[in-house]
């Protein structure tokens, strides 16, 4: 019998569990360990932080979907990863740690790390909204939080008063921007929908070099026989909502009512706000890693960041050096064969934007993003691979390379199918390849965006339909990433 131990239960990691159970024996075990025992459907967040929906529309109890599907559920936090065991069995196993702060082994033969990325908030003085003097809608319980304090916002302005709102990221480093500019373009048709538009000014920053980079060095939109930049495609939609914005921004402090930031050229500033949402950057969850006689391996599994290293190409070299190929295929460990990072939790080998650094040493340049359609492709990906090498196969034969996968985001304003509008957009492939798209760098017939309706319609489809897959109803399986 084999012992598959999956790290984490959201959008990734839950995949990954849900397909090695489908694929396995009952003779095998699958085992999720997650500190959460709600499953988010994070994209709706976005709807919860203004009001349109209730947190429970957009989570459930992971362990009677578990229970069903056969799947075990460990309720805590993976602490330490010992992949060499220890010297009495020599078994690889987590130690997880519960809310109580008692500690368990969980045995593994095979791991997929899905443990997704720790909120960074701390990384910006006064950022967040636990002791901060910002917004967040990361969490249901923050979205619930931004949907109240948007709600006061309302009733303030109905009485007469102006009030300035601040949406984007709250470092130079986030990798959000696509979460906060669905949040931005919800707040403002919200805004318009409640009668009190005229009496908001709403202002974006974000450290994206351009307006729609979005962490993967913008994009060439086709739509209608043209070729648009995602700078002016994101530039046309809030200039015709009058939201205005700040860019290649790097915010240092949050205090009661403004910012203080510093922007690319090495000058500072600060913006005043009554009502702000800010998303942090991430790392890593903070796993260790433990060797056999009790030494501290940390460094070899894992990036500085607290990412996991896997079949990535990780040698510094300089931009124009970078290609596609550098970025990982099957998300193996290069030290432990049986272990694999899927979703965030896998350390990128480089951004795909161009870093930036500010005259003073301050990095503003967003990281590269994997949520979302490349989080649940990598972890149904990787539980093929690891039901394939349980079978007998010496190997990891199946990929999913960033640079190699396409991904659609949608921007939708609103949760009502017939007055709410979109912004989608779509990107093959996500990693630029110029020597495949030397002009782009990305293939212009599957790259297009546009604003309208009909992808309104098909956000709030995606919903329904992520959520009943997430919850492995019958047929949940034929539903795609």
């Amino acid at each position: 019998m084999s012992r598959v131990v999956v790290l984490g239960g959201g959008v990734s990691g839950h995949t990954a569990a849900a397909f090695a159970r489908r694929w396995l024996g009952r003779d095998h075990s699958v085992t999720v360990v997650s500190p959460r025992p709600e499953y988010n459907w994070v994209p709706s967040n976005i709807w919860v932080g203004v009001g349109l929906m209730k947190p429970q529309r957009v989570t459930f109890p992971l362990a009677p979907v578990y229970d069903r599907a056969g799947i075990e559920f460990v309720l805590a936090a993976a602490r330490e990863l010992h992949p060499d065991g220890d010297l009495d069995t020599g078994t690889p196993y987590v130690l997880a740690e519960a809310a109580d702060g008692t500690t368990s082994k969980v045995p593994y033969d095979f791991l997929i790390n899905a443990t997704g990325p720790a909120l960074r908030f701390d990384k910006t003085e006064g950022l967040g909204p636990d002791g901060g003097h910002s917004e967040s809608v990361c969490t249901p319980g923050h979205a619930v939080q931004a949907a109240a304090a948007l709600d006061e916002e309302v009733e303030r302005m109905r009485r007469g008063e102006r009030r300035k709102f601040l949406v984007g990221v709250g470092h130079g480093t986030c990798t959000c921007e696509g979460a906060a500019f669905e949040y931005i373009v919800n707040l403002e048709f919200e805004l318009r929908r409640r009668g009190v538009r005229d009496r908001a000014e709403i202002t974006w920053i974000t450290n994206e070099y351009e307006l729609g980079d979005f962490g993967m060095a913008g994009m060439h939109l086709r739509h209608k026989g043209y070729v648009t930049p995602s700078s002016t495609f994101n530039a046309s939609l809030f200039a015709e909502r009058g939201i205005d914005w700040i860019t290649r921004a790097h915010v240092h402090r949050v205090e009661p009512g403004r910012i203080l930031y510093e922007t690319l050229d090495g000058s500072t500033d600060e913006q005043p706000f009554d009502f702000a949402m800010l998303l942090p950057p991430f790392t890593g969850v903070g796993l260790k890693a433990i060797g056999r006689d009790g030494t501290d391996i940390t460094d070899r599994l894992f990036m500085p960041n607290g990412f996991m290293r896997v079949d990535a190409d990780y040698t510094q070299k300089p931009y124009a050096e970078w290609k596609a190929d550098d970025w990982p295929r099957t998300y193996q460990s290069p030290e432990y064969a049986n272990v694999f990072a899927a979703g965030i939790a896998f350390a990128p080998p480089h951004a795909i934007s161009v870093p930036r650094t500010s005259p003073n040493g301050t990095v503003i340049a967003p990281a590269p993003p994997r949520t979302g359609m490349p989080s649940a492709t990598i972890g149904k990906t990787v539980a093929r691979s690891v039901v394939d090498m349980i079978g007998g196969a010496s190997e990891p034969h199946h990929t999913a390379s960033m640079a190699d996968m396409g991904a659609a985001c949608v921007a939708s304003a609103g949760a009502n199918p017939f007055t709410g509008t979109a912004a989608s957009m779509i990107v093959y492939p996500i990693v630029p390849d110029y020597e495949r798209f030397p002009e782009y760098g990305r293939d212009p017939d599957r790259t297009f965006g546009e604003i309208g309706l009909a992808g309104h319609w098909i956000k709030i489809i995606l919903h329904h339909l992520f959520l009943y897959k997430a919850r492995l109803r019958p047929g949940w399986q034929h539903i795609p990433e």
